[in-house]
């Protein structure tokens, strides 16, 4: 071990002008296809948080396919009125292993009803059979603006503005009769309907809607939607043409009770349409992507991993906003298909949102994240209402599976009514308050909702023979399914993962906030639950008497672990042990039922146990057998090349996002309050960098190696305070220049600044 109390340290003041230049913040990775895709899932992908659109070819016509965030049937769910909705009344079945009521009751109705559901908006076609052979299709991920060309000189330019409710085209080249044509989804149509499951998707018409109309003239096109209860969507087009160019714009309009008198599609694109500005529309879109692109970059050797997080940057910008409903399963790219999205494209909190937000702390994005938690923070009291009603207590859970407004929507009860989906969203806040030291967050969102999910756990708890606290029943995601046999009669590693991280947390924070009573009161409830469950090989177990023994998708019994760093390398030997099993027996089973968010996760899971080269590996195999040519994860795999028997492609973004998060995990990692730098990158990467990227603690720290040595690195602190640096450095020397005054402590191998709010300091090797 370096003795770092020797380390020669010159302190230099120094202005505000020093900056790492190592990561280039102007992103060289874009799409680029020689023709148009001809399927909707592999189209190119805009969108703006709220508006997105995906761009392809069918049949003979260019398409956008065309999406708002907010496009909800959201009719409740009958069954989730009636008595048996009750927690009490499902453990009375699992006791009674009388578990096929309880399918028929939750499960079934799920699976069979259309709605509640995320829908569709409509699609823009333009017949480009004239136009003759592609020669390219481009996406600027700069920019965010994709380009498509063809053979005879046409050209199109389009984008979803990134500060504005409006897609922008403008085709080039083209003959003066070339115009849109709006395609509205098919709510009626010949034939029968197509009843197909969930993850296929049910045929639209199942919703039951009288189609609406298309109406317009020679400039302008609106189709205006009816839907469940008032309410009403309208989709609008707006166009002129100056010679051989055709500039257009367009925009979705939602309203939820068909009466609040909005401004809807059609005005929108009406007032556009007397001053058709596509240039100052561009030069807006390019600086905001600008600002985006200027939050966080990196430099890796490695172009598969490099190019892969560029777009899913790029996907994370396009599908996350503050003002927008959180990411869900495909976001602003609804199947364009004829179908319902797979999975209704609703909210899954029992992994797909989660995971969906983990890249944006350390990529510094946390304005787009609060879109997430704004959500959550609207819906506090809906959630409080179903804990009471589901549960009989009083706290906050949240429902695992919801609507667009929160509300429940059933389906595999031990996942959509998971007694501790609450302490996995309750993470979200306290990662944005530790990722931005906001105390005004910290005592007016985050400790009030971690406070809540805990005393909502403190009365669902029950003691059991040894005087311990534990669930009446528990459940480990998905494992055996849905099936009476999901329930355990003891609290899983999943719940109890999250039970104690709850109690944690909320010690930490009322400590933080002076609520010494509080503080003690969740410390005394937390010593009140067991330990983790082992098995024979002192690995990580589903439950008590219950060891990992199958390949599972859903890697539940290790949250503990990551995301969560209950356990934590960094916190000896005996945790070390336990992880180091785990992955033997992890690796041992096999990816047979894995999907491709279980080998972004693994890759997450490699780089929290320092083993760089496993992690490479793990998020290359994600990225080239999970992703389709658009880079959507599309769950399973696409190459058969023997990473997991699931073979189907419904396409949801989660594993994208986990993804990004894995690599910036192998670059920076801070959960235990010490900054690492480059702690799990592969051996073989001799240069990378990295710059910008946010730690815990609200530090913005940017580092550079060359040759396999680092040498700089440089912290900015948001809000002051103590900055704890693992020495990154080959050797034990080092230099800093700070911009204010400033002094070091040294322990061991750890280098402590006590930073001013704004303070930079600079290290050397």
């Amino acid at each position: 071990m370096r003795n770092i109390h020797l380390v020669f340290l010159t302190i230099l003041l120094i202005g505000n002008s020093f900056q790492v230049q190592s990561a280039t913040k102007t992103p060289k990775y874009n799409l680029e296809f020689p023709t148009l895709a001809t399927t909707w899932d592999e189209g190119i992908p805009l969108g703006n948080g709220m508006l997105g659109a995906l761009i392809w070819q069918k049949e003979d016509h260019l398409r956008f396919s065309l999406d708002r965030a907010d496009l909800w049937d959201l009719r409740p769910m009958e069954n989730l009125s009636k008595p048996e909705f009750n927690f009490k009344w499902v453990q009375q079945q699992v006791r009674d292993s009388n578990y096929k009521v309880v399918q028929n009751m939750f499960d079934v109705p799920y699976d069979a009803l259309p709605a509640p559901s995320k829908i569709p908006g409509a699609a823009l076609e333009f017949d480009t059979k004239s136009l003759g052979e592609v020669s390219q299709v481009k996406l600027t991920t700069e920019n965010g603006v994709c380009e498509t060309n063809w053979k005879n000189g046409a050209r199109l330019r389009t984008f979803v503005q990134a500060d504005k409710p409006f897609g922008w085209f403008r085709f080039e080249n083209v003959s003066k009769d070339f115009c849109p044509i709006l395609v509205p989804p098919q709510y009626r149509k010949a034939g029968t309907s197509n009843a197909d499951d969930p993850v296929s998707g049910q045929d639209l018409q199942r919703l039951g809607y009288e189609q609406g109309s298309v109406v317009g003239n020679h400039n302008k096109l609106v189709y205006k939607q009816k839907g469940w209860n008032g309410f009403e969507y309208e989709v609008a087009v707006a166009w002129h043409t100056s010679g051989k160019i055709l500039t257009g714009t367009w925009t979705i309009t939602s309203d939820p009770t068909g009466k609040s008198g909005g401004q809807t599609a059609g005005n929108l694109v009406s007032a556009k349409l007397t001053n058709l500005n596509f240039k100052r529309a561009l030069k807006s879109q390019s600086q905001w992507w600008k600002n985006f692109w200027s939050k966080s970059a990196i430099n890796l050797p490695d172009t598969i991993l490099q190019k892969q997080w560029i777009l899913e940057q790029y996907k994370f910008g396009s599908a996350a906003r503050a003002d927008a409903p959180p990411i869900s399963l495909q976001a602003v790219w609804t199947a364009d298909n004829g179908k319902l999205p797979p999975w209704k494209g609703d909210l899954h909190h029992d992994l797909n949102t989660q995971l969906s937000y983990w890249p944006a702390y350390s990529a510094n994005h946390l304005d787009l994240e609060e879109g997430y938690l704004n959500w959550l923070w609207k819906y506090r009291e809906s959630f409080k209402r179903y804990t009471k009603t589901y549960f009989g207590t009083s706290g906050m859970n949240v429902p695992g599976v919801t609507t667009l407004n929160g509300e429940p929507m059933g389906g595999w009860i031990q996942y959509s009514f998971g007694p501790t989906v609450g302490c996995w969203l309750s993470q979200h806040f306290y990662l944005h308050w530790i990722y931005s030291k906001d105390e005004n967050f910290l005592r007016e969102k985050a400790y009030p909702w971690i406070s809540d999910v805990a005393t909502y756990l403190d009365e669902i708890s029950v003691k059991d023979e040894k005087g311990l606290r534990k669930l009446p029943i528990s459940a480990s995601p998905e494992i055996h399914d849905n099936s009476l046999k999901a329930w355990f009669t003891q609290t899983t590693n999943y719940d109890l993962g999250f039970i104690r991280w709850t109690f944690e947390k909320a010690e930490e924070l009322s400590r933080e906030l002076g609520k010494k009573e509080e503080a003690d009161k969740w410390q005394r409830i937390l010593n009140e639950w067991p330990t983790f469950a082992l098995d024979d090989q002192g690995g990580m177990a589903f439950a008590p008497g219950h060891p990992y023994v199958e390949s599972h998708r859903h890697f539940s019994h290790l949250v503990a672990w990551h995301p969560l760093g209950v356990i934590d390398w960094s916190n000896g030997e005996k945790e070390q042990a336990i992880i180091k099993s785990t992955l033997e027996n992890l690796e041992k089973r096999g990816p047979d039922w894995w999907c491709g968010y279980s080998w972004s996760w693994l890759g997450n899971l490699y780089a929290r146990a320092f083993m760089g080269d496993k992690a490479a590996e793990a998020l290359r195999i994600f990225s080239e057998n999970f992703c389709l040519t658009n880079s959507f994860h599309a769950n399973g795999e696409q190459h058969d090349k023997g990473y997991s028997k699931m073979k189907y492609r419904p396409f949801t973004l989660e594993g994208n996002f986990a993804f990004a998060a894995g690599v910036q995990e192998m670059l920076i990692q801070s959960h235990t309050g010490i900054i690492h730098i480059f702690p799990a990158i592969p051996s073989k990467w001799k240069d990378v960098s990295f710059s910008t990227l946010r730690t815990s603690g609200a530090f913005l720290v940017s580092a550079e190696q060359k040759e396999g040595m680092v040498e700089k690195v440089e912290i900015t602190s948001e809000q002051g305070g103590v900055c704890k640096l693992k020495n990154p450095f080959q050797t034990a020397s080092c230099q800093i220049k700070y911009s204010w005054k400033g002094s070091q402590k040294t322990d061991n191998e750890i280098i402590t600044i006590d930073f001013p709010k704004d303070g930079r300091v600079i290290l050397t090797n």
